[in-house]
This record gives C-alpha cells, structure tokens and sequence, in this order.
C-alpha cells in the first residue's frame, strides 16, 4: 500500500447500531496485528481519527550508537549528538578505539550541560553511553513557552540598560544567557518530535497535535529572537567605546521598547488565546519601521564605528519586530485551525 495513497472504505452497520469499518490488510500486516489485538484511536479536533496499534502510553525506547575516528572534528560530533537528542533518542553511545580521547569526553560534557535531562549513565575506555533521564510530559509546552519569553525579555530590557548606562558588564551578562534560550527551544523540539513518532504521547501531555506543532514553530522565533537579542549586546559592547550622541540612545532605547512591547503582546495572544491581541500586533508594526528607519538616518551622520554598530543593532530591533509578527501570525493560524465549523 502505497504511502500517499488514500484508500476509501464505507462503512457498514452491524447489530442495528454498531459502525464498523475493515482496516487495509497491507497496513495490518506491516504493523503485525493479530486478532483480539487493542488498536487504539485518538480524536483530532479537526475531526480526523488516528489509528494506532501502539497501546503503551510510555515513550518509545530509541538508542543510538556513534563511532568516533581519531581526529574526528569535535563540532560534527557535537552536531550529531544534538540531532540524536532532538530526533527523540533515549540513549546514545560514543565508541571509540583504542579509547575514548579528552577531547572528545569534553565534547560530550559540553552537549550533556546544553541540553535538558541528559546524562552519562554508562562509561568505560572506549564508550560512553548517555541516557535520557527525563520524563519529556513533564514539561508543559506553555511553561517552556512562558520560560524562554521571560529570558528573552529580561536580556532584551537588560541590553537596553547596559546601553544607557555604559555598564559593559552587563551587556556580557546578557550574551552568556542565550545558551539558556538554545537549551529550552531544543527541549521543545525534541517533545515535538517524540510527538509525531508516538501519537499516544499527545493525550500523556493533554494537548493536540496542532498545538505542539504551534509551540514548536513559536519557540523556534523565540530562539531567533534571542540570537538578535545577543547581537544586539555584542554592538553595545563596541559602541561604549565610543562617543554616543544621547539622542541616538534614547531614538535606539525608544526602538527597544517598541519590539519588545511587540513580542510581549504576541505571547500574550498565544498565552491568553486572543486572535483579536494577535492581529493588534501586527497592525503595530508599523510604527516601529518608521522609527528604525529615522535612527538608519542618524547613524550616517556618526563616525564609521559608530555607523557600523548602530546598523546591526537596527537591523536585529527591526527582525525582532518582523518576529513579533510572525508570532502573532501563527497564533492567528492557530486559534483560527480550532473554530468549530
């Protein structure tokens, strides 16, 4: 039976008031069903009905082994290990003859303190398995959702402050802080993953597929809005070493304000459930074009340094808003999808 084909069966009445429908023989035999076997059926909102002979309600059990060669660049490796964790592994195993090197161990303790619940439960010369040790419905979408919003805004709002005040140890502050924002949205995209390879995984969360699928595509921007967040505080870094014009730094605090007012509004939407919140802020947006483009303007009237760092830190206030949007665009889709026809 071919994957995209459709195959359409009628239904049949059986008893005066039974439905019954026959199931593809192909399908019964690749997932091995034998007769008086459970199958179980989930309902979507949309009114569509899984069907799936996976009955347990734990998580599928998945490992995964990696050989490692000597000399071996640690960043692919670190890649990989990433990609195991998010594809829904539950255990992965680095093996490496004659043994394992340094290098390499440092790598693994690298990747265990950026991700969430992963531990070395195993280690000799040549291996070193690490296991899942958390249980991924124990972690709400919108508690992660909520968490990387309040990092977000307070790096956000301490960027500002490190810009009027000079204080460069704080702007440093906010760059180490990102890794905490990479470390939540991977979480979040490895329960999304779990989700698609074990339907069941849904009902133990209490959420719908559509929802997980909207936390993931939020979490995702919020991620990016951390990277510009962080960018935005490497060019402070560098403007205080300049001169600044205080009307550049209000028109840039100003600037900050406007885009995080955006993104609050647009987890509000998301959070509160409020298609009407979510349209307000797209319709904001505007204004702070407006005024990314009168500060583009003041910086090319300041020294080249001056200029440079001024147009990335622009350009991320100007992105951060467009996120904004985007946010608020699939909350839209989103609540939108759950209107009963």
């Amino acid at each position: 039976m071919g994957e995209s084909t459709i195959e359409i069966r009628r239904v049949q009445m059986t008893g005066g008031s039974s439905y019954i429908i026959t199931l593809p023989k192909d399908w019964v035999k690749t997932v091995n069903i034998g007769k008086n076997d459970p199958i179980g059926l989930l309902q979507q909102p949309d009114g569509t009905l899984l069907v799936t002979p996976k009955m347990d309600k734990e998580q599928t059990k998945r490992s995964i082994r990696f050989k490692v060669e000597n000399g071996a660049k640690q960043s692919f490796l670190f890649r990989k290990l990433i990609g195991a964790y998010i594809a829904g592994f539950n255990a992965i195993t680095i093996e490496s003859k004659p043994r394992i090197q340094p290098k390499t161990r440092s790598t693994i303790r690298r990747f265990i303190q950026t991700t969430i619940g992963q531990e070395v439960v195993e280690e000799t010369d040549t291996t070193i398995t690490v296991k899942d040790l958390l249980n991924p419905s124990e972690m709400p979408f919108h508690r992660t959702i909520k968490r990387m919003h309040i990092i977000v805004k307070g790096m956000y709002e301490d960027t500002t402050t490190a810009l009027k005040t000079h204080d460069k140890n704080l702007a440093e502050d906010v760059i180490k802080r990102d890794g905490e924002i990479d470390r939540l949205h991977w979480l979040v995209a490895r329960q999304h993953r779990i989700i698609q390879q074990n339907v069941n995984f849904v009902e133990k969360m209490g959420i719908t597929v559509d929802t997980a699928t909207t936390s993931y595509l939020i979490s995702r921007i919020l991620e990016r809005i951390g990277d510009h967040v962080n960018r935005i505080a490497e060019y402070v870094i560098l403007l205080l070493n300049n001169e600044i014009d205080d009307t550049i730094v209000k028109k840039v605090e100003y600037g900050n304000g406007k885009s995080l007012t955006l993104l609050n509004k647009s987890i509000g939407a998301f959070t509160k459930k409020e298609i009407k919140e979510a349209n307000e802020t797209i319709e904001l947006s505007e204004e702070l074009e407006n005024l990314c483009e009168d500060i583009d303007k003041l910086a090319l009237k300041q020294d080249a340094a001056v200029a440079i760092s001024l147009g990335y830190i622009v350009e991320s206030i100007r992105r951060i808003g467009e996120y904004a949007e985007d946010i608020s665009e699939t909350v839209i889709n989103h609540l939108i999808g759950r209107e009963k026809i």
